[in-house]
């Protein structure tokens, strides 16, 4: 009898210690879940739910519930099905939580079984907008993946590892340098991640060198990545500052994603600044993208006004700070989850959605803005879009070519870094604009006409470069100007054309105060008579004289030191008399122009450029003849050569403005006339 009692005493206490360890696993894991801290919650229910007897069944679909809300967020979707049917089963799911039952199902790319799901949840609530999708996706998704799409899509192992890595951004004059996310070992800090499981996200970035190979990713240098979580960035145009997510941690309070700044000085990005759009601190802030013109900031939220889920939203950037939030509304959100806006260089804007109709997933859309001034959505289709999770694209410049993340067959639901490419016909103009005998000029700027109606003005990259797509029997006109320089004139017409081209053009920019080399210059030995080959630079300079009609120049020609100074004068004023007459015999007319000979009084001074070709010269050095004959017998010819030389100098930039009163005369204006077309391919979603 003793015996028997113990026994039974042995199974009370065992139960209730179990019950206890249930409990304190069901409490720590809902406190984890409080604070958004997924993974750690999904570990504790799984402890709480294999201590529960079988017959409490109501109990453990409770947890199950609990876990499959868990293992959505950890993107774990076949878990997220298993423990949503453990719930059903025990008969404690909603019908909202069917519904997501449904959407974890059409995600794992089980579209048949969805259907039926949608259906069921369409009786209980037919106006659903979520299980209307559904059940629409769950129907078009497999013929959307049988018929393809002109995209093609390649995993890039070279920026991936073996946990998360998403959001690329692509950045540089050449597009050279992509920045992206990564939960990889080699991010900042020693912890893992209560929400994810991962260390804390930081952003890493890779190069590309001459021959278009990818360097192993590294963190960006600087102050920016913090043992914190850092990620989801964009550059604003001038890729001088930073947009990204940050979500710090807090034991006590839930991680709300904020979005911050960084400032990059040379190659490394500084310490972080939250950046506040609103005074509400209970709603995340994610997701930055900036629109091309750089004028509003375009970010994920849950706050209140949306449509439901996470919506996009966006926020003016002004001078005084940001200003004026708005949410895109319909058709761009819905009450599922949008996401991971962007922008493609040509302003189609790019984002991620679970609400429209789609292949399962977060799916990539694309808005368009139609001529009413109204989004048109569309859907690009199979491969770029896939059952699971697509986001996050960035292109190399005008073309459809880049990259974007998916999760797209990983068990673990980890997010990669894919490359696309869409091949299009698109014909560009790569334009350089520079100081003649000098460097780029960043701070010039080029005016684009064409005969279309087209009328725009175009910054330049740091390297002076500017990339513009053109349309095909269009003649454009590029005017580039720089404050301190003359303008240069290109005109272009591009025929229609079956393959991509490129046009590349030149904007060599001569300096208001400074002397501008004309090269390849050459006379007969010992004569003023120009040469045949000087024809073609000769013609060049009559052309920027005609793009400049106010401008007046002094036109000079030098010699080295050999031979007497009357006779070095007299020749080199000859010469620049040969110049100027062949000038004047081109239409250029004769007031605008002074031939002066300065023989060898004028000797060539140094500048920066040319120390890069010849580095035993300094800058500011002046070849003078005692400087020359210190140098052995070849640099000694280099520098006579130098000195041998024929340039110009702008005296006035007023010629012709005025009338015989005094009066300025009025510039005529150009014509333009209005054409707009806009061809796209793509799947059209707006199903009637």
């Amino acid at each position: 009898m003793h015996t028997r009692y113990a026994a039974i005493l042995a199974i009370i206490l065992s139960a209730c210690i179990a019950s206890c360890g249930v409990e304190k696993n069901l409490k720590r894991g809902d406190k984890h879940l409080a604070l958004g801290e997924y993974y750690d919650a999904a570990g504790q229910f799984k402890q709480a739910y294999s201590k529960l007897p079988a017959k409490e069944r109501a109990r453990r679909g409770a947890v199950s519930l609990k876990l499959a809300r868990c293992y959505e967020k950890l993107n774990a979707t076949p878990k997220a099905i298993a423990a949503y049917r453990n719930a059903i089963r025990y008969h404690q799911a909603s019908t909202e939580d069917v519904l997501q039952y449904g959407r974890q199902l059409l995600k794992n790319g089980d579209y048949k079984a969805a259907q039926e799901i949608f259906k069921t949840v369409l009786d209980s609530l037919p106006d659903n907008i979520l299980a209307r999708n559904g059940l629409l996706s769950a129907e078009k998704a497999p013929l959307w993946k049988k018929n393809g799409s002109r995209y093609t899509v390649k995993r890039m192992d070279i920026f991936n590892s073996r946990r998360d890595d998403y959001s690329p951004v692509l950045s540089g004059d050449q597009f050279d340098q992509l920045y992206f996310t990564s939960t990889r070992n080699e991010a900042d800090g020693d912890e893992l991640s209560g929400i994810t499981g991962t260390k804390a996200a930081d952003i890493f970035v890779s190069e590309r060198d001459d021959k278009g190979k990818w360097s192993k990713p590294e963190p960006v240098t600087g102050g920016l990545n913090t043992p914190y979580d850092e990620g989801a960035c964009a550059l604003s145009p001038d890729q001088r500052t930073m947009y990204l997510t940050q979500c710090t941690t807090d034991a006590a309070y839930p991680r709300y994603a904020q979005i911050a700044t960084s400032d990059r000085t040379d190659a490394a990005w500084g310490k972080s600044n939250a950046l506040q759009i609103t005074k509400d601190t209970l709603s995340s802030y994610a997701h930055p993208a900036i629109s091309p013109d750089g004028e509003w900031l375009y970010f994920t939220s849950d706050m209140p006004g949306g449509l439901g889920g996470l919506d996009i939203w966006r926020v003016r950037i002004t001078s005084h700070g940001l200003g004026g939030v708005e949410n895109l509304g319909e058709p761009i959100n819905t009450p599922g989850n949008e996401e991971f806006p962007t922008f493609r260089p040509n302003g189609d804007f790019y984002f991620s959605s679970d609400g429209h109709p789609g292949m399962g997933g977060l799916d990539i859309y694309i808005a368009m803005v139609d001529e009413h001034g109204k989004y048109r959505l569309f859907h690009p289709g199979y491969p770029l879009n896939s059952q699971g999770d697509d986001f996050g694209m960035t292109f190399e410049g005008p073309y459809n070519r880049g990259f974007f993340a998916s999760n797209r067959n990983d068990e673990r639901g980890w997010d990669h870094i894919y490359s696309f490419e869409n091949p299009e016909i698109v014909q560009t103009i790569k334009g350089w604009v520079y100081e003649i005998d000098g460097y780029e000029l960043p701070a010039a700027q080029v005016r684009v006409v064409g005969n279309d109606g087209t009328n725009e003005t175009l910054n330049v990259k740091g390297d002076g470069s500017f990339t513009y797509v053109i349309k095909p029997n269009v003649d454009y006109l590029l005017l580039a100007s720089c404050k301190g320089f003359l303008n240069h004139k290109e005109e272009l017409r591009a025929d229609k054309t079956e393959e991509s081209k490129e046009y590349v053009l030149q904007f060599p920019l001569a300096s208001i105060t400074a002397p501008v080399l004309i090269d390849n210059i050459f006379y007969d030995f010992d004569k003023a008579t120009l040469r045949p080959e000087s024809t073609k630079a000769l013609d060049e300079l009559v052309k920027l004289l005609n793009e400049n009609p106010n401008v007046t120049i002094e036109l000079s020609a030098h010699c080295d030191y050999k031979g007497s100074d009357e006779y070095n004068k007299r020749l080199s004023q000859q010469r620049a008399n040969a110049v100027v007459a062949y000038l004047i015999d081109k239409g250029i007319a004769k007031d605008r122009l002074t031939p002066v000979g300065y023989g060898k009084e004028k000797p060539k001074t140094i500048r920066k450029k040319l120390t890069e070709k010849y580095d035993w010269m300094k800058e500011g050095d002046v070849l003078t003849e005692a400087y020359i004959k210190k140098l052995d017998d070849k640099k000694q010819e280099l520098c006579n050569q130098l000195n041998r030389r024929t340039e110009f100098i702008v005296l006035r930039t007023t010629y012709g403005l005025f009338d015989e009163k005094g009066n300025l005369k009025q510039p005529l204006k150009p014509k333009t006339t209005n054409k707009k077309e806009n061809n796209d391919d793509d799947i059209d979603i707006l199903l009637n």
